[in-house]
């Protein structure tokens, strides 16, 4: 039964509230009236088998599956926890604990990411690498050979670890830098430009090489800043 206008609506299941009564205390709203489900505006959509080939070539798709956490990963892989593998990672070589591989970034060969490592954006890890502790690995960076990211160390933009390279402590590097050979840069050392660090050179400390600066053979720096077209070579 429906009464006035300023009074209580009833409704029985034989005698439903009028689409006209919508707005009204106990009414039923008229078909179509329901707010549409909204969609996330940054909702990403997993990358598809098809894309995955695009990306790397044809392949076997019986050699491949989709993670839980939306990357691909190859039946070579040893990954402990799918949900780490996620948006468009693929994955060829071994993560675990609660390390993470996201965004369009890649780990491959026998390279690995544990602990609670994070490799994003564009970045690779390939080789035998490691990266590892709180280490972040993004941009368009990579890391290769037998290096070795860890601790709270940064490698980002289009930066490259490679060789037997260690970068660890607070140590950034970024930029277009290199870092390669039996390298060392610790500490709260960056390096970024187009820097060069290589042979069995030791940045560390606050030092900071940057720009076009090299420092390679068997050089220490830790507390200077090193630019432009300077070289230390000792």
């Amino acid at each position: 039964m429906i009464t006035g206008k300023n009074e209580t609506l009833c409704c029985s299941p034989d005698f439903p509230a009028h689409p006209l009564t919508w707005g009204m205390v106990g009414a039923i709203p008229a078909a179509g009236r329901f707010p549409a489900k909204k969609t996330k505006k940054n909702e990403r959509k997993n990358m598809t088998y098809n894309e995955l080939e695009q990306k790397i070539g044809s392949q076997v798709a019986a050699d491949w599956h989709q993670a839980i956490g939306g990357g691909w990963i190859h039946t070579s892989a040893k990954v402990e926890n799918e949900t780490m593998v996620t948006e468009n990672a693929i994955v060829w070589g071994r993560v675990s604990g609660n390390a993470r591989v996201y965004g369009n970034a890649r780990v491959s060969d026998n390279a690995r990411v544990y602990g609670d490592a994070r490799v994003s954006g564009h970045a690779q890890v390939s080789g035998d690498a490691w990266v590892y502790g709180h280490a972040q690995v993004s941009g368009d960076a990579r890391v290769s050979g037998h290096a070795w990211v860890y601790g709270d160390a940064r490698v980002s933009d289009n930066a490259w670890v490679s060789g037997d390279a260690w970068v660890y402590g607070n140590a950034q590097v970024s930029g277009n830098a290199r870092v390669s050979g039996d390298a060392r840069v610790y500490g709260d050392a960056r390096v970024s430009g187009h820097a060069q660090v290589s042979g069995h050179a030791q940045v560390s400390g606050d030092a900071w090489v940057y720009d076009n600066a090299w420092v390679s053979g068997n050089a220490q720096v830790n507390s200077h800043f090193f630019s432009q077209q300077q070289t230390t070579n000792i």
